[in-house]
């Protein structure tokens, strides 16, 4: 789309379109006041009726166009956003395709949490949490946290995998945003909201934060690569390590 950045996801053509043809509609209703307000301007001006009409206007144009306004509204909402809601929003893939992953936004850090090889999330408590060392307070007793692992600000993923994102907060409201990949979701405390969406294209897309979220919310950025599976595959690998935390060190 004109004046939009590239798109990242396989759902975003569709939000493009959606902004598109909200914005045509503004323009058509922008356009089409300012006819009228011209016309009024012209027409009604006291030069042209030094006494003013007490019986006004009989036509029923307006109420023409305002019900014309109120169907294209109707059509935008039953025909492309409650659709695409019930499919992007209500519905989530199949989890045999899908990888999984947890982030826990804090002042001012996105904590990734993958599942390790098992693909289940070890527990965590909040007794294990320290700043350097397990900022998610994954418990390495568990056994099915002895493979998970964490990473701060990055976000790696396969291209062409559905990606379904827990998120939470340990603080205060957040917003996930990924513009790119046309994502944005409230992170709020006490809460785990599912998002998930298909990227398409490789390379590395910011994470920003578009909640104002305190005095260092401008620094809170993310960064999400999108790798080819071998590359993907690969990278895990070199996470092996249990108690392996990767990303800025932004705690240092």
């Amino acid at each position: 789309m004109i004046g939009l950045p590239i798109n990242a996801s396989a759902h975003g053509s569709q939000i493009d379109m959606l902004i598109f043809l909200v914005h045509i509609l503004m323009l058509v209703l922008f356009i089409g006041w300012g006819i009228f307000f011209t016309v009024a301007l012209i027409r009604f001006n006291k030069s042209r009726h030094p006494k003013a009409n007490y019986h006004g206007v009989h036509s029923h144009f307006s109420s023409v166009l305002e019900v014309a306004v109120a169907v294209v509204e109707t059509l935008l909402l039953v025909g492309f956003s409650i659709p695409f809601w019930a499919k992007q929003v209500n519905a989530f893939p199949e989890r045999k395709d899908t990888i999984e992953v947890r982030i826990v936004a804090e002042q001012f850090a996105w904590n990734v949490h993958y599942p390790g090889a098992d693909g289940t999330f070890g527990k965590t408590e909040i007794k294990w949490m320290d700043k350097q060392s397990n900022p998610l307070g994954i418990d390495r007793k568990d056994p099915h946290a002895k493979d998970d692992f964490t990473t701060i600000n990055q976000l790696h993923v396969p291209i062409g995998r559905p990606v379904l994102i827990h998120l939470t907060s340990k603080d205060v409201i957040h917003s996930f945003g990924v513009p790119l990949m046309r994502v944005k979701q409230d992170v709020i405390p006490g809460m785990s909201i599912p998002v998930w969406f298909t990227p398409t294209k490789t390379g590395t897309y910011e994470i920003v934060c578009s909640q104002l979220c305190g005095l260092g919310h401008y620094r809170m950025r993310g960064f999400v690569t999108v790798q080819k599976p071998e590359e993907y595959e690969k990278w895990l690998s070199e996470q092996a390590t249990p108690s392996s935390s990767t990303g800025d060190d932004f705690w240092n």
